[in-house]
This record gives structure tokens, C-alpha cells and sequence, in this order.
């Protein structure tokens, strides 16, 4: 419950804190002539970004090999988790029916999803990527309307800018009470055999989040021209956050002072990046998506070539942009993508990551936080420092 709430109060600030972000930011980017050179640039660093976040998760799993040469007692308690007896959850696992393949989504369908009929609508129901493409527009449309007509309702959105900041810095304060409140509450839910049994898995994964955020770090130290030190100790209060609500919108606030407070960035482009990089560049979901197909395959005993291995890692890029917006455990069904084309029966394993997922949700969006920052940075100019 206490969760629960938490992560309501920080919902409850992030689409006004985003609406106003990016319309501000937009208006001013248009005056200083630098949008489209920096939207541009988006797309590449995110793109690039997000195949190198796949390569890294599928050498990472390849190295470590959870799941595979499996203990007969492993799998009798993973054919116990999806419901099989001990004698025969091998045989299930491997041989339980063919799943059908998704149709995949007409272009026009996914398009029309993103478009918003009503914003307001939009804004009530929480969608965020509707709300996103509307600041868009509305922002380049405000961005072309003369300063002297358009200066008060910058003025307005800069006062409900700073006043969800603020909001979000007030709610902040409690996060390791809440951290420890909703880890108790997961594991007094689904106890600790699961993550007994899944625990390879988990490693694994966790281990490739810790690999891919010292990159992230890495390369914000870089772009910042400081020491590496100083870039992990600016990224501390964003990584508490994202680890604490698992909601990688939430730290947008703290992001956002992090690379224009202490690491001196342009404050006009980072307002502007940080909700597009949040949305569109999930480093973390990428990640998962790739551990997860791989651990499904090995339990399943299925063998991989190459050109599968790069057919996994194209759909876990896919469905790490369609994932935007999407948490928990419909996070989880994304996996169904690439086991579909492996020919996987996901829907049964489908519980072994639900299990785990409060644990590997942490991973998700801690990545997803601070490798938006490292996007953000090769995105921006570097910063000019004394």
C-alpha cells in the first residue's frame, strides 16, 4: 500500500512536469535556431544506442549461460512453478503445444494509437506518449508564434515547470522507507522459492545492468569533461529514484538537474531530451528482453544459431520502443515476440519472470535512467567549463 501510493504521488506530477518541459524547451530551441540539429542527432544516438544495449545483453548472457546444462532438481521446481508435476515438467516444458503467432500490428494502427483525438482525455487516462506527441507539436507551433505574444505562456509553463520540480523533491525524501516497505511486500507475495529457482537467470541479468550503467556513467563523464566520480555521484540520486519506484518517468526531475545543475549542460536542450530519451530509449527493457528470450531458449533446450541471435536482439530493440509506457507485467508479455518466431511456448514460463519481475524491474529501470542521461549527453554539447 504504501508503494502504491508513493508511485501514484509521483504519476501525479509527471505529465504536467513533461507537457510543460518540452513546450518550454521547444519555444526556446526554435529562438537559438537548434532544434533540428538536435532532433536529428536524437534519433541516431538512440538508434545506435539501443542496438550496442542489445549486443552487450546477448554477449553478457552467452558469456554467463543461466539456464543451460540445468539440474534435474531445477527443473522439477520450474515445472512446479508453471504447474507441472516433478516427473513430467521437463516433458511439458519442451513439447507443450504450439503457441500461434501474433499478427503484427498494421503501420497506420500504431500511428493512430500515438495521436491524441482528445489531449485532454489523454492527460486523464495517463497515456504518455499521447501527451508527449501533442507537447510536440503544440511546442514547435509555439516555437513559430513571435516572442512578444508567446512570452506568457512561456512564463506559465516555466512556473509549472519549477513547481513540479519542487513537488517532485518534496516526495523524494522518503525513498529508502518506501524502498524497503515495497521489496517486503513483493517477497512476503511470492515468497523466496521462485527467486531460489530463478536465480541464474537473475544474476545473469543484473549483472549485465551493472556492466551497461558503468558504460552509461562512462560515457556521461566523458561528454561532461569530468572524472568519473563526480559523473557516478551526480547519477546517485537519479538511480535511488528509478530503483525505488520503478518508474523511470518519475526521476525526469532529478535528471534534468543533474545534467544542467552539476554536470553543465544547456538546460534548454536537456528539458527538451530527457522526456524523449525516457520514452523512446529503453536501455534496460532492451536488456531484459534479450536476457529473457535467451534463458527461455535454454530451458526449453533449444539450440541457437547465429542468425538467431541477431533475429532476437532486432526484436528486443522493437519491442524496447514498443514497450514505452508499459511496466510490470505487461513489460513481461513483450518477451512473447522473439519466442514466437523461436517457436517458444512463453505463455509457460510466462510466471517463472513474473516471480522474479520485482527484481528485475529494479534493473530495468535503473538502466533505463541513467542510460538516458548518457544520450542525453552525446546528444548535447559539451559543456563549457573554466
Amino acid at each position: 500500500m504504501v508503494g502504491i501510493i508513493y508511485v501514484d504521488l509521483l504519476k501525479m506530477i509527471i505529465l504536467p512536469f513533461m507537457v510543460s518541459a518540452v513546450i518550454f524547451s521547444l519555444q526556446k530551441l526554435f529562438r537559438d535556431g537548434e532544434v533540428g540539429k538536435i532532433l536529428g542527432r536524437t534519433v541516431m544516438v538512440i538508434l545506435t544506442m539501443s542496438i550496442v544495449a542489445a549486443l552487450l545483453a546477448g554477449i553478457g548472457h552467452q558469456i554467463m549461460r543461466p539456464g543451460v546444462d540445468m539440474s534435474p532438481e531445477a527443473r522439477a521446481a520450474l515445472g512446479n512453478i508453471v504447474g507441472a508435476s516433478v516427473e513430467n515438467s521437463h516433458v511439458e516444458l519442451s513439447l507443450h503445444g504450439e503457441v500461434e503467432k501474433p499478427k503484427p500490428s498494421a503501420v497506420h494502427a500504431v500511428v493512430a494509437s500515438l495521436v491524441p483525438s482528445n489531449i485532454f482525455a489523454a492527460l486523464a487516462s495517463g497515456e504518455t506518449l499521447k501527451a508527449l506527441v501533442f507537447a510536440l507539436l503544440f511546442g514547435v507551433a509555439v516555437g513559430q508564434v513571435p516572442g512578444k505574444i508567446s512570452d506568457g505562456l512561456a512564463q506559465t509553463l516555466e512556473t509549472i515547470y519549477c513547481a513540479c520540480q519542487l513537488l517532485t523533491r518534496w516526495i523524494s525524501l522518503p525513498v529508502p522507507v518506501v524502498l524497503v516497505c515495497m521489496i517486503a511486500a513483493q517477497v512476503a507475495d511470492s515468497g523466496v522459492g521462485p527467486i531460489k529457482t530463478m536465480l541464474g537467470f537473475v544474476g545473469a541479468y543484473l549483472v549485465v545492468c551493472a556492466v551497461l550503467l558503468g558504460l552509461a556513467v562512462l560515457v556521461l563523464a566523458r561528454r561532461a569533461g569530468t572524472s568519473f566520480a563526480l559523473a557516478l555521484d551526480t547519477m546517485r540520486e537519479p538511480f535511488a529514484l528509478g530503483v525505488g519506484t520503478n518508474n523511470s518517468a518519475s526521476c525526469m526531475p532529478v535528471m534534468i538537474d543533474g545534467l544542467a545543475g552539476r554536470l553543465a549542460f544547456k538546460r534548454a536542450q536537456v528539458e527538451l531530451l530527457v522526456p524523449l530519451s525516457v520514452l523512446l530509449f529503453r536501455a534496460g527493457a532492451i536488456a531484459y528482453f534479450v536476457c529473457a528470450t535467451l534463458f527461455t531458449a535454454a530451458i526449453y533446450e533449444r539450440a541457437l544459431s547465429g542468425s538467431d541471435l541477431i533475429v532476437v536482439m532486432l526484436f528486443s530493440v522493437l519491442s524496447g520502443f514498443a514497450s514505452t509506457g508499459m511496466a510490470g507485467i505487461l513489460t513481461i508479455t513483450m518477451i512473447g515476440n522473439a519466442c514466437s518466431y523461436l517457436g517458444l511456448p512463453f505463455e509457460a514460463a510466462f510466471i517463472l519472470f513474473v516471480a522474479v519481475d520485482p527484481i528485475c524491474a529494479m534493473g530495468r529501470t535503473a538502466v533505463t535512467v541513467i542510460g538516458s542521461c548518457a544520450a542525453v549527453s552525446m546528444v548535447c554539447g559539451r559543456p563549457l567549463r573554466p
